[in-house]
């Protein structure tokens, strides 16, 4: 299962680096990530401490990031990695699933939002995704996540109509399934398309909403209706 996830890979090394308190959990994370070709763990962390020079140091694709740690927290640290190294992806990782923490952490910047018994392969398979621009997050995670913006989210404009961003019905599908908190490869299976072709709709879609990123995407289309 995790080769054949590994095989999507456009690069041939994705570089994670780990903050995590539990040495057990560090240790089982470094182990499947440096176990799983394509992915290599650049670093392990207890804290969050001297963060801009371990980032500077260890040079990572994505940031796999514990809440609770002492000292810097790590939605606070996902704030700074997000400001000043924005090009680095942030995968939340935790077994907290309240709504404060997951609003706080999608807006301090993290791309993703996972709990800490995922299995592996999903595990990898989050990485792979977050790493290629997409915003995995659990069931549980994802329902959150939408009752939230749906909350948030604004009513159509008083001239009753929606911001029309040309969207394609394929596409609106697929960004329905992204709302969803739904993989790349999940909404490949239920599009009965390949992975890659996902992803290039998934670029169309970001280019058309004029945003950098899925959560952006989810966002937008939530704020707007478009689905």
């Amino acid at each position: 299962m995790i080769n054949k996830i590994i095989s999507n890979f456009d690069k041939v090394e994705i570089r994670v680096t780990i903050f995590e308190d539990n040495k057990l959990v560090r240790d089982a994370f470094t182990a499947i990530i440096n176990g799983t070709p394509g992915l290599i763990c650049s670093g392990s962390f207890a804290n969050a401490g001297d963060l801009v020079h371990t980032i500077q140091r260890t040079n990572p694709d994505v940031a796999l990031m514990d809440i609770e740690m002492p000292g810097l927290s790590g939605i606070e640290a996902t704030r700074i990695i997000h400001d000043r190294f924005p090009d680095i992806k942030i995968l939340i990782q935790t077994v907290f699933d309240d709504d404060e923490k997951i609003f706080a952490a999608i807006c301090a910047g993290a791309s993703g939002y996972i709990l800490k018994d995922t299995k592996p392969a999903r595990l990898v398979e989050s990485i792979v995704e977050v790493y290629n621009g997409g915003a995995p997050m659990s069931p549980t995670i994802a329902a959150k996540v939408l009752s939230l913006f749906q909350k948030i989210a604004p009513p159509v404009s008083a001239n009753g109509h929606e911001d029309d961003y040309h969207l394609s019905k394929r596409e609106k599908e697929i960004l329905t399934m992204m709302i969803d908190g739904l993989s790349f490869r999940s909404i490949a299976e239920k599009q009965f398309i390949g992975y890659e072709t996902v992803r290039t709709h998934v670029k169309k879609i970001y280019k058309k909403l004029h945003v950098a990123s899925a959560t952006e995407a989810v966002v937008k289309a939530l704020k707007h209706r478009l689905t």
